[in-house]
C-alpha cells in the first residue's frame, strides 16, 4: 500500500491542518482560561454579575473567538479524515463525526453565553428581575461551563479514535499517537466528573494539562511535516 505521507497533497493538507489547530488552541484557551474562568471565580451571583457587566466586551470577544474556533474545528475534522482515512476508513469517519458533534454542541452552547450578555447589558432585565437577573446570568454562565464539558465528551471519543489511527500510521511518531489517545481519556474522564460529580471539577482541572500538551504537540508536528522537505520518516510497524 502506498504511504499516504508521500502523496502530493499530503504536506499542504498537513500544513493547513496544523494552522487550523493553532487557531483552535489559541482561541479556545484564551476564551476559556483568560475570559470565562475568572468570571465564575466568585462564589456569589452578585459578584459574578458585576464582573460580567464590567467585562462585556471581553465576553463578546470570547464568543467571537469560539465561533472562529468552531469553524476551524469543522474544517480540521475534514482534513484529518483525509489524512487518516487510509489507516482505517470506518474509524476515520467515526472520528470526524464525533469531532463534528462536538462542534455542534459547543456552537449551541454559545447561546448560554449570549443570554448572559443580554441579561447584563440590558438595564430592563435588572429592573424586571431585580436580584434574579444576577442569579439568572450566573446560571447561564454555569450552564455554559457544563455544556462545554458535555461537548468535550464527544471530543474525547474523537481523540481516542484519532490516537488509534496515528498509531496505525507509519508517518506519525508512536509517542504522538499515545499522547492523543491519553488526551481523549482525560477529556472523557473530565466530562464524567462534570456530569456525575461536579464538585470535583476544580480538583480535576490540572489533568487538562495533558490534553493541552498532546494537542499542541500534534499541531506543531503537522506544521513541521508541512515545512520539511520530503516525506516524514516512516515508522516501522510491529508485525501482526
Amino acid at each position: 500500500m502506498t504511504d499516504p505521507a508521500t502523496a502530493p497533497g499530503f504536506r499542504p493538507a498537513a500544513g493547513l491542518a496544523g494552522a487550523l489547530y493553532l487557531v483552535i488552541i489559541v482561541a479556545g484557551v484564551w476564551s476559556e482560561a483568560a475570559v470565562r474562568a475568572p468570571l465564575l471565580a466568585p462564589d456569589d451571583p452578585a459578584s459574578v454579575f458585576a464582573g460580567l457587566q464590567t467585562s462585556l466586551g471581553m465576553v463578546r470577544a470570547s464568543i467571537a473567538a469560539d465561533t472562529v474556533m468552531l469553524i476551524a474545528d469543522v474544517a480540521l475534522a475534514v482534513l484529518l479524515f483525509r489524512l487518516l482515512r487510509t489507516h482505517g476508513p470506518a474509524l476515520a469517519l467515526a472520528a470526524m463525526a464525533f469531532r463534528l458533534m462536538q462542534a455542534a454542541v459547543l456552537g449551541a452552547n454559545l447561546l448560554n453565553l449570549q443570554a448572559a450578555v443580554l441579561l447584563a447589558e440590558d438595564g430592563r432585565a435588572a429592573v424586571m428581575l431585580g436580584d434574579g437577573a444576577a442569579a439568572l446570568a450566573t446560571l447561564r454562565l454555569q450552564a455554559h461551563a457544563h455544556g462545554y464539558d458535555l461537548g468535550l465528551a464527544f471530543f474525547g471519543v474523537n481523540a481516542v479514535l484519532t490516537g488509534v489511527l496515528l498509531l496505525r500510521s507509519r508517518w506519525a511518531p508512536r509517542a504522538l499517537g499515545l499522547l492523543v489517545t491519553a488526551a481523549g481519556g482525560v477529556y472523557l474522564a473530565g466530562s464524567g466528573v462534570r456530569l456525575l460529580a461536579p464538585g470535583l471539577s476544580a480538583t480535576f482541572g490540572p489533568a487538562y494539562a495533558l490534553p493541552l500538551l498532546a494537542e499542541s504537540a500534534f499541531c506543531l508536528w503537522l506544521l513541521w511535516v508541512s515545512l520539511r522537505r520530503g516525506a516524514p520518516p516512516a515508522r516501522v510497524l510491529p508485525s501482526r
